[in-house]
């Protein structure tokens, strides 16, 4: 019982850590975003915002309700497994020896550049690496059937909340926990590498620059029901709320669009984005006719087990029924 006190006590912690993505501060300036937008843009007067902002159907809604228990339940299965994942100083420490044995690159070839340079140069790029691998795993988690067998529990969701960005199945946060060791292995070792021990990052209340600007900017308002949108070639730039909202509509046109977190560049270069559109009431979840329940535990954790061991045992049959039409034909080849 003490143990699950303290996992809980932890998990509430995430609130009150600026380097989380739903931390207080953050939470109450995506608030002042969303009032701002509906009394400026949408000319509701300020009771009506903040009826809308917090808007019971929505936040008391089933899916929110399993968003919040997955939440509590994944802090706690993820602090079990990942004492035991492999971590970012070991995939760090085998990449810098590994850079040491290659002839052509030299120990501190760059160490002499000037603090200022190496910070702003380590804290740009392993915002990029981080961002452009969130891009790319969640691409991936799209487009190979075993994965979207667990991404579907992130995109059941039938109402957007903040704390939908932890819907996940555990699963899913054991792979993205090993994208994050590798990517930040990656920039560490290199930098330290190319320009020695004095690699550092920029950060803000311990946060990394780049993305206290994010979150600050409204990252939380990317799963809520306020579909901001913003200028046309911005959203060529950044996602905009309305452009995440429309990636989790069910609606075919809008399928395995925008998949970038921060950025919207990696979706323009690589041909999924899709500019937000002014639709009031999207329709949110995994398929347009959804009739059976996608919000209970039984659905959201042990349905993708059960699809994923479809997924592999279906092409062992192929090759069961292959080998046995092989031995009857052999069979009768002899006889």
């Amino acid at each position: 019982m003490d143990l699950l006190n303290f996992l809980f006590l932890d998990s509430l912690y995430e609130f009150f850590n600026p380097k989380k993505r739903i931390f207080i501060g953050y939470l109450l300036i995506a608030i002042f975003i969303a009032a701002f937008w509906l009394v400026y843009f949408r000319k509701l007067n300020l009771r009506e915002a903040i009826n809308k902002i917090f808007d019971k159907k929505i936040l008391l809604s089933k899916s929110a309700k399993s968003d919040y228990l997955l939440f509590f339940i994944n802090q706690i299965i993820m602090s079990v497994i990942s004492p035991v994942l492999i971590t970012q100083l070991a995939i760090a420490t085998a990449l810098f020896y590994y850079f040491h044995s290659v002839s052509w690159l030299d120990a501190g070839v760059w160490n002499n550049t000037p603090l200022v340079i190496i910070i702003s140069a380590f804290t740009l790029f392993h915002f990029l690496l981080e961002d452009f691998s969130k891009y790319f795993v969640h691409r991936l988690m799209h487009k190979w059937p075993i994965l979207w067998a667990i991404h579907k529990v992130h995109h059941s969701a039938t109402f957007l909340t903040p704390m939908t960005v932890f819907r996940t199945h555990p699963l899913e946060g054991v792979v993205f926990s090993l994208r994050s060791a590798f990517t930040q292995a990656i920039s560490i070792s290199s930098f330290v590498f190319l320009f020695g021990p004095q690699v550092d990052i920029a950060t803000i209340l311990g946060a990394n620059i780049f993305i206290f600007a994010f979150n600050i900017a409204g990252s939380n308002l990317r799963h809520s029901h306020i579909d901001i949108s913003y200028w046309k070639w911005l959203e060529y730039l950044i996602i905009s709320p309305a452009q995440h909202q429309v990636h989790h509509s069910v609606l075919k046109q809008h399928h395995d669009k925008n998949f970038g977190v921060a950025l919207a560049v990696w979706d323009w270069l690589f041909g999924s984005l899709h500019h937000s559109e002014k639709i009031e009431t999207l329709k949110l979840g995994i398929h347009i006719n959804q009739k059976e329940d996608t919000h209970s535990l039984r659905s959201l954790y042990f349905e993708p087990l059960k699809e994923i061991i479809l997924i592999i045992i279906k092409p062992l049959t192929k090759l069961k029924q292959i080998l046995k039409l092989i031995k009857f034909t052999l069979i009768g080849v002899n006889r």
